[in-house]
């Protein structure tokens, strides 16, 4: 079959659901964007999954999935969105073992397979029937909501700009042990401005 590569262009709350985020998955060649409804706890691991130099105290559920992979010998290959069904997508996460070469699919939660390949740096696809059937392209609308996300950031910046670097690294270890990823990636993030404007 010829799967359409997918990739993850960000992740934001989601406007139809209260409590949930949308992740954004894209085919590069035509710009159609595959906007998937997933659970605040998955957002945050793909999130984490997507910030390396993030690490909590305590493995999260798809850290332990992936050490576990790891120590049976296998390896994430990539993980295919293959269906749509009353607005459901159906994910397979494809594993190979190292050792013999076995191949091992796994049905999955499209927010978990996600998180998994993040982790992994496995590659994402979809067929070309659900890319016509859920796929949407944003050209008009992504130019005013990444208008929206630059004044989001910018007050962001206002907020930590006047902290000193020994300060934010404090707050980021603190976010990190109390478990608040959302603030510690926002503390990262202003850490890493920082360390660009020295280069």
């Amino acid at each position: 079959m010829d799967y359409k590569q997918l990739i993850i262009r960000g992740i934001s709350y989601s406007q139809t659901q209260s409590g949930a985020y949308a992740l954004l998955l894209e085919h590069e060649e035509t710009h159609i964007k595959l906007p998937v409804v997933i659970g605040n706890f998955e957002a945050q691991s793909i999130s984490l999954g997507l910030e390396k130099d993030i690490h909590p105290p305590r493995p999260l559920t798809h850290d332990l999935f992936t050490k576990f992979i790891v120590s049976a010998q296998f390896e994430l290959v990539s993980v295919i969105i293959y269906q749509i069904v009353d607005g459901v997508f159906f994910s397979n996460i494809n594993f190979k073992n190292k050792l013999t070469e076995e191949e091992l699919i796994l049905d999955a939660r499209t927010s978990d397979a996600v998180a998994m390949a993040v982790r992994f740096d496995a590659p994402i696809f979809t067929t070309q029937q659900v890319l016509s059937e859920a796929g949407i392209l944003l050209e008009l609308e992504e130019t005013a909501k990444e208008e929206d996300v630059f004044s989001e950031t910018m007050q962001d910046e206002d907020s930590l700009k006047n902290i000193s670097m020994e300060e934010l690294q404090k707050l980021l270890d603190d976010a990190v042990k109390e478990e608040d990823f959302d603030t510690a990636l926002e503390i990262q993030e202003e850490i890493k401005r920082r360390k660009k404007k020295i280069d």
